[in-house]
């Protein structure tokens, strides 16, 4: 009797020691190098969710497509292969067409609109698209509003540059404004834009000007035209079924960390655009900065085609969102 009493207080001491060290694990999978800023504030995220956790929750990072192409992020975080992804808004493509509003030409480039993104009505219609395809939004990392058309034969200044060139597209609608101009955009990975770029398959490149550093696109570009083109946001998001088994507490944490994380990317990202704009040169890039009228006839040009195939593409949102944009 004595000695079954002790097994089981020796039992019971043992699953309380393995309950109280076990936590609570998010694997985070994004498509950025380590040295992208990106990644930067995903380690910080980390950090913080993890002390405020006291370590009940672990968080793993698996950048530069460790864990999964950037194509298969969606599917894989929706049916649970890993607890979360991160990707830029124009990811999604024609999946969700709601998410290319970020990527209208010369639409919210304004720093202050920028801040107000998270939280705002604009956000809150595209969580409910992202909820419709299965999964659930967590942050929204603001990432560049300076992107880099990038040449190797001349600058792109004129929009007559543009014409005949294969030039690195995004998504469906919003290279509808770079065909517009007779460029012919090819909807282009981040990850393999360097190679095509150094392969000739592509004969222009365009990127945030932060990623033209962390992706090297120096080495295989001599020029580049940095203009206040669109805003980029990398969301993180998660498979709902692990998020909603989380406790109250991990949630707390959760939502904390996140207002944290997106209010220090605002800094982090303005800090890391303006080094990438004196480093580039010194790495041999021949900069130009879009001038605000040359911004002014390139909004012009590409901006309606754009907005007219997002509306198109999104009829029930597309309107309430370019409205919710210019309400920021």
């Amino acid at each position: 009797m004595r000695f079954a009493s002790l097994s089981l207080t020796v039992f019971a001491a043992l699953a309380a020691a393995g309950a109280a060290q076990a936590q609570t694990v998010m694997r985070i999978s994004h498509p950025v190098p380590t040295a992208h800023h990106v990644h930067k504030a995903v380690e910080a995220f980390k950090a913080d969710l993890e002390a405020r956790t006291k370590g009940t929750m672990r968080v793993e990072i698996f950048p530069a497509e460790q864990l999964a192409k950037q194509s298969e992020n969606h599917a894989s975080v929706a049916r649970g292969a890993f607890e979360a992804g991160v990707l830029t808004n124009f990811t999604w493509g024609n999946t969700i067409p709601e998410m290319n509003v970020l990527t209208i030409p010369y639409l919210l480039t304004d720093l202050e609109k920028i801040k107000k993104f998270p939280g705002s009505p604009a956000a809150q219609i595209l969580e409910q698209s992202l909820a419709a395809k299965g999964v659930k939004n967590l942050a929204w990392f603001y990432t560049t509003r300076q992107s880099i058309f990038t040449s190797n034969k001349k600058p792109l200044v004129q929009l007559a540059d543009l014409k005949g060139l294969k030039i690195r597209g995004l998504s469906a609608i919003s290279d509808t404004g770079l065909a517009a101009v007779g460029a012919a955009p090819t909807p282009t990975p981040a990850p393999e834009v360097y190679q095509a770029l150094q392969s000739g398959v592509l004969d222009a490149g365009l990127t945030d000007v932060s990623a033209a550093v962390s992706r090297k696109f120096f080495e295989v570009q001599k020029f580049g035209t940095v203009a206040p083109y669109f805003a980029v946001y990398f969301h993180m998001f998660a498979n709902p079924a692990w998020y909603n088994r989380l406790t109250t507490g991990e949630k707390d944490a959760m939502a904390a960390a996140v207002k944290k994380a997106e209010a220090d990317m605002i800094g982090l990202t303005e800090a890391t655009a303006a080094a990438a704009i004196k480093e580039l040169p010194l790495k041999g890039m021949t900069i130009h900065m879009q001038t605000p009228a040359e911004a002014a006839t390139w909004k012009a040009a590409l901006q309606k085609p754009v907005i007219d195939a997002f509306i198109k593409a999104a009829p029930q949102n597309g309107p309430k969102l370019v409205e919710a944009l210019n309400k920021l």
